[in-house]
């Protein structure tokens, strides 16, 4: 998502004078402090919770070893060996033997020894074998609806291994590492996908730099990649955190965070302090259930499970500042949520007697705090922009902010997370719902550049009429993660929680409960003049930003399945031709696509702009081109476009790779300008596709409305667009644009029309698609401004019998 934006500037993160005496360490140390930091946080996540699973229940069994060691081996004791399946005995004495019979010392420790020795080396047999197992890629390259023989049997194979009931860090001891591709495939691609936008000239020049930085540099950055690769758990993604995120100076607001939106058209409830309450409640519950590892892995396709790391840092986690690198802050538990409500700080308690505070006690906390009528302190209100600012300066502020307002700072550090308690309203609108959409996507992005805490790992924002929304801070974890959290805290809220029919929590309030705390603050006079500077950057920034959001609801990707193609490379490639109406030239295109198949995988870029899609474009702009031809060049743009996600999700990307290289070659102090080339570039469109990953969780056919409505972020490039778009349900997509006001090439609200058209050109090459273009033709519907109106008044109609509010 916003990572695009980071990644274009993280070369300036190496070139500051910090960077650079940090970079002057050995490379060989980096590498071998980046195992070690690896192989400590197996350690930490792995200790308590799955090395003493089997050695409570062999302990349990242990009885049984010594008195007859053969009696281990009957069936009963191997149904199901896998350790997050091995049940924990309540004691891990020895049981006496029955019988009056009497082992001797030596038989006892020699039956330990054996069953520890068979145990260990049946645990570590099945890990070698499910890892061996999730090596293999061949069903991701396996045409769609499409199943081998061999994957089949593999399939089967990993069921088998995997167990019946896995928890959620079950397969991370299994899970294979991140490979290093071939450098000669890697420039070799990279090549090809700047062919479509380089002149001739400035094509052959990069060929040159290419070829000069195969035959003089590639063995030995290679080889070091290598070394990592086999020492450190991923060879890029620490690197990546670091130099793309942590090191990077530039604000978090807009620049990196992201926003995640409420129900698109209806609202459970209008009371603030009761959605707050009931929101609150299930986001716990969802921590709940992650400390517990009660939440199932993620399986791709419903068979490869992914990696779960990022979930680790999802709550009590901040992103502190630093002068030259920020570092993240995860604490093992935090009981309280730091609240913001009209310039006042506020710490609630959110546990009483080591139990959750029910949703209604909840609801009453906030309320109290929306009843307040004590006014903000001088500067307080206006003290979160410096979290907006540049990281630089905000480092130093928060040395003189700890020193003099410690306790304050540490309740919002410490929180579980931020929730924010806006007194505006947003959402959808009866009066201008185009206008309404893109208001509420520019609260959620940047607010008032004042009333987000942009260093925790997320804000819940709460307006006045009950509308909900989440700010994101990036560099702890990507989409998917948050977005997991958020299909379940929608869904559990309004479906398991509920409201009373006066729109209210269920459950009654509890009196005895002691007021939400008023954070002082004793803010020294030098820091006043800092929160001012901050403020009014914050201001320039959110004010120059262009925010659109249209649902389209012509089709969906149950049309696209008809097709027999992929929904994502439909979107794609429809993009393509939108943006080359839109600016009349092409452009690199960043997709972000994840490698979580491998041990604490990310992302990877898909360079969406092919040739093939160049060719498909043009045919379309082209009259003298049939229908016909142009969707058998559609066909060959999608398949293109399917080999690159693949190949991406596999290990086999480019950018990552070319990233790593050029990362070691600042610690060797080697100068390429191929790399140099490389990093420069601008990705004048960046997209995204939010991913729905909990549709059970949802009653689309009888609640059709209830579906989150994705997110959206920055614009990677002060001239370009940042795109993301999600599938509600089947037969609607919501995009989100963005781009910077400052710049006179973009429009957000222009590419918005101009995908609207693409998507029904496109659509019309489809027999079973071409009405839909005489269908929104005849409607009269082709102002945008109409758009959401008219799917408004459809949300209206739709089948419903819950307490809700619509717009």
């Amino acid at each position: 998502m916003a990572e695009a934006h980071q990644a274009v500037g993280f070369r300036t993160s190496l070139t500051s004078d910090g960077a650079e005496v940090e970079l002057s360490a050995p490379v060989l140390q980096e590498i071998y402090l980046s195992g070690l930091r690896s192989w400590k946080r197996h350690l930490s996540r792995f200790w308590l919770v799955r090395f003493w699973e089997p050695i409570t229940t062999f302990s349990g069994n242990f009885d049984v070893c010594s008195r007859d060691p053969f009696s281990y081996f009957s069936l009963a004791h191997f149904r199901d060996p896998q350790p997050h399946l091995l049940r924990p005995r309540p004691s891990l004495c020895f049981s006496p033997c029955r019988g009056g019979q009497h082992h001797g010392l030596r038989g006892v420790l020699a039956a330990a020894l054996f069953a520890s020795c068979l145990w260990g080396t049946l645990i570590f047999t099945l890990h070698v074998a499910l890892r061996l197992l999730l090596s293999y890629h061949g069903w991701l390259l396996e045409p769609h609806g499409a199943m081998s023989s061999p994957t089949k049997t593999w399939l089967a194979l990993v069921r088998i291994f995997s167990g019946r009931h896995p928890m959620l860090f079950s397969y991370q001891r299994s899970l294979p590492r991140q490979p290093v591709p071939s450098v000669q495939d890697t420039v070799r691609k990279y090549l090809e996908s700047v062919r479509p936008v380089l002149s001739d000239e400035d094509f052959d020049w990069t060929a040159v730099l290419a070829q000069e930085f195969l035959r003089l540099q590639a063995s030995l950055l290679q080889w070091y990649l290598r070394l990592k690769s086999w020492w450190a758990s991923n060879y890029v993604s620490d690197w990546w955190e670091e130099f793309v995120y942590l090191r990077s100076r530039n604000p978090l607001m807009v620049n990196s965070n992201y926003y995640m939106m409420d129900f698109l058209y209806v609202t459970p409830t209008p009371l603030q302090a009761a959605r707050a309450g009931n929101a609150v409640h299930a986001l716990l519950l969802y921590r709940h259930r992650l400390n517990r590892q009660e939440i199932p892995p993620t399986l791709l396709m419903g068979m490869r499970p992914l990696c779960s790391a990022q979930y680790e840092k999802i709550f009590n986690t901040t992103r502190i500042p630093g002068v030259q690198k920020d570092y993240i802050r995860h604490l093992h538990d935090s009981q309280h949520v730091a609240v913001f409500h009209r310039g006042r700080f506020f710490r609630v308690g959110t546990h009483s007697r080591n139990s959750l505070l029910s949703p209604r006690a909840l609801e009453q906390q906030f309320q109290r705090i929306l009843d307040d009528p004590s006014p903000a302190c001088p500067h307080e209100e206006h003290l979160a922009a410096l979290t907006a600012a540049p990281r630089g300066t905000w480092a130093q502020v928060r040395t003189s902010l700890k020193t003099q307002a410690a306790e304050a700072l540490e309740a919002v550090e410490g929180a579980a997370f931020f929730v924010s308690l806006d007194a505006e309203p947003a959402g959808l609108t009866r009066e201008d719902p185009a206008a309404s959409l893109d208001a509420y996507a520019h609260a959620l992005l940047a607010g008032r550049g004042h009333d987000r805490w942009f260093d925790k790992s997320f804000t819940l924002i709460v307006f006045s009429n009950g509308k909900l929304g989440l700010s994101v801070e990036h560099s702890w974890a990507d989409c998917p993660i948050s977005g997991h959290m958020w299909e379940f805290t929608l869904a559990t809220e309004c479906f398991q929680l509920g409201y009373s029919t006066d729109g209210h929590c269920k459950g009654h309030p509890d009196p005895t409960l002691p007021r939400p705390q008023r954070l002082q603050w004793d803010l020294p006079d030098q820091i006043h003049s800092s929160i001012s500077l901050a403020l009014r950057g914050a201001k320039i920034l959110s004010e120059n930003v262009d925010c659109h959001v249209f649902p389209f609801s012509l089709f969906g990707k149950s049309f696209i399945r008809r097709c027999h193609l992929s929904s994502d490379s439909f979107i794609q490639i429809a993009l393509q031709l939108a943006h080359f109406r839109d600016r009349g030239q092409f452009c690199l295109t960043y997709e972000s696509a994840m490698t979580r198949l491998f041990l604490e995988g990310r992302t990877e870029t898909v360079r969406s702009c092919t040739r093939e899609a160049c060719n498909f474009v043009r045919a379309m702009e082209d009259k003298e081109k049939t229908d016909p031809q142009c969707l058998a060049l559609f066909r060959v743009a999608v398949d293109k476009h399917q080999a690159l996600l693949k190949a991406a999700m596999s290990g086999q990307g480019v950018d990552r790779h070319l990233f790593a290289l050029y990362v070691v070659s600042r610690f060797l102090h080697l100068q390429s300008p191929f790399l140099t080339q490389v990093h420069s570039e601008q990705w004048q469109l960046s997209t995204s596709q939010i991913p729905v990953q909990q549709m059970h969780l949802f009653d689309v056919h009888n609640y059709p409305d209830y579906v989150s409505s994705g997110g959206g972020f920055g614009p990677a490039d002060d001239h370009g667009y940042g795109v993301s778009y999600i599938f509600m349900g089947d037969d609607m997509i919501t995009f989100h644009i963005s781009s910077k006001k400052s710049s006179t090439k973009t429009d957000s609200h222009r590419l918005g029309q101009h995908i609207e058209d693409a998507l029904l050109d496109v659509a019309s090459l489809f027999q079973a698609g071409q009405h839909f273009k005489r269908r929104f033709r005849g409607s009269g519907k082709e102002d945008s401004r109409h758009r959401c109106g008219f799917l408004s008044r459809q949300a209206g109609a739709s089948k419903t019998s819950m307490t809700s509010t619509y717009f």
